[in-house]
């Protein structure tokens, strides 16, 4: 079966991301996972997105659209994971088309994710993928 994507919306269709989401938010935790989408989905305008194959989650995505007087209106990648078992088959690659062709149909004017300083791979895969490097974040806990 050919792997499709799909904007995952009921209770069972996001809590089925919830393990390859694990994988790169490590913090999370299960019993608090659907209502924190939910919270993000009604506060902040946040979707979530899978590459499905044979039922199984290979790659997920969580995503908004918003406006600043910095960027416009543009398309944030908040979260961007391919299942570890499912790594180096072109899910990631599939997953990022869509998400730009989103962005374009969205109208935005820019596209843009941050990433972990120490995540080498996904700064390659991201430069591949068109992104330029455009700034530094800056942060402080709280």
């Amino acid at each position: 079966m050919q792997p499709i994507i799909k904007i995952m919306k009921s209770d069972s269709e996001i809590v089925s991301t919830f393990s390859t989401f694990k994988q790169l938010r490590p913090h999370l935790t299960e019993d608090k996972f659907l209502e924190k989408i939910r919270r993000l989905q009604d506060n902040y305008g946040f979707n979530l997105v899978a590459v499905i194959e044979n039922s199984e989650v290979k790659a997920s995505a969580g995503y908004r659209i918003s406006e600043s007087l910095a960027w416009g209106k543009f398309f944030y990648v908040d979260d961007l994971i391919t299942n570890e078992k499912s790594r180096r088959e072109g899910y990631a690659k599939m997953l990022w088309g869509w998400l730009i062709s989103q962005a374009k149909e969205n109208d935005c004017e820019q596209f843009h994710l941050d990433s972990g300083v120490q995540r080498h791979d996904a700064h390659r895969f991201y430069l591949k993928g068109g992104l330029d490097i455009s700034c530094h974040h800056f942060q402080m806990s709280l």
